[in-house]
């Protein structure tokens, strides 16, 4: 790991979708050597390239991309692969005296790039069955009851309906016989591996969802319909990958569920949704400098000048 003032400086363009993070980052290309790295949970798939926005086929060649298409629809790819993958990726890039830019909205993704997983024990099926079984047979609310009595902190983060992520804090109590609270809180004063500088792209709320409409439409012009009518001819429907926004819902007009004028909306609406969870997300950053949309683009170089510099 590199220390102190060696430490490799890394850029990072973050915030919810629709917010015009990579065209932020291609306009920082023109003045700095950078390469990015995509921090986007779904452009890790090879094929589904409308629907999660990727830069095109020519904006890629502008600036090189990295950690997207690497796997097939219906192959598994976790937190903890990104990291093993994009780490290395930003030693690379640097020896090669270039900026390693993160962009993305995958808000997990990112955290746990720049600050590590917290040393928490593997997953246990069995016992998650087991509890999730207790769940069932002793009825709603129960487990998360449970959290309450042996990791208060855990509980008080976690919304009582999230089934999955109280199983997880129970499993890794039981399993290590200590609190994921303070493990993570241990891990929260590790070294931290790069020296970063974050900025967020920042609209007014309703800039932002009409930003959200405007893309929606251009998705669906572009050929989003026709991008998952091909993935279906070699996947099944109930993939995974397709529950996800824009696609399960032009699943749905595929499946003559819903109309055509429904799915526009659809997805219009849940990812307004989705955009507003990633500011709930973001906002708790401090260290993310929230960039408006109307602040002369000098003013980001400047601060980018600077933490070169440093």
């Amino acid at each position: 790991m590199i220390q102190g003032p060696e430490k490799i400086p890394v850029l990072v363009i973050c915030g919810p979708t629709g917010s015009g993070k990579t065209a932020l980052a291609l306009s920082l290309a023109e003045k700095f050597s950078l390469e990015i790295i995509s921090a986007d949970s779904r452009q890790v798939y090879r094929r589904m390239d409308i629907g999660t926005a990727k830069a095109t086929r020519q904006e890629q060649t502008v600036v090189p991309h990295h950690m997207i298409d690497l796997i097939d629809p219906d192959q598994k790819f976790s937190v903890a692969d990104f990291v093993d993958q994009a780490r290395p990726l930003i030693s690379k890039i640097a020896a090669r005296g270039k900026i390693p830019c993160i962009v993305g909205g995958t808000g997990l993704y990112i955290r746990a790039l720049l600050g590590g997983l917290a040393d928490l024990p593997s997953s246990d099926p069995e016992l998650r069955k087991q509890l999730h079984q207790r769940e069932d047979n002793e009825g709603p609310g129960s487990l998360f009851r449970e959290l309450q009595l042996v990791d208060p902190n855990a509980a008080a983060v976690i919304h009582p309906n999230n089934l999955i992520r109280i199983v997880r804090a129970l499993e890794v109590c039981i399993v290590s016989g200590r609190k994921i609270s303070e493990l993570k809180a241990e891990h929260c004063f590790s070294e931290q591996p790069y020296r970063v500088l974050k900025l967020a792209p920042e609209f007014p709320r309703d800039e932002l969802y009409s930003r959200i409409n405007h893309r929606t439409v251009q998705m669906l012009s572009a050929g989003l319909i026709n991008e998952v009518r091909g993935l279906l001819e070699d996947y099944p429907a109930e993939l995974k990958a397709f529950q996800t926004l824009g696609y399960r819902e032009v699943l749905g007009f595929l499946n003559t569920e819903i109309s055509a004028e429904q799915m526009l909306a659809d997805i219009q609406k849940y990812t307004r949704q989705y955009a507003k969870r990633q500011l709930t997300w973001f906002r708790k950053d401090a260290e993310i400098i929230w960039v408006d949309s109307s602040m002369k683009s000098g003013r980001v170089m400047e601060s980018i000048d600077e933490f070169l510099l440093e």
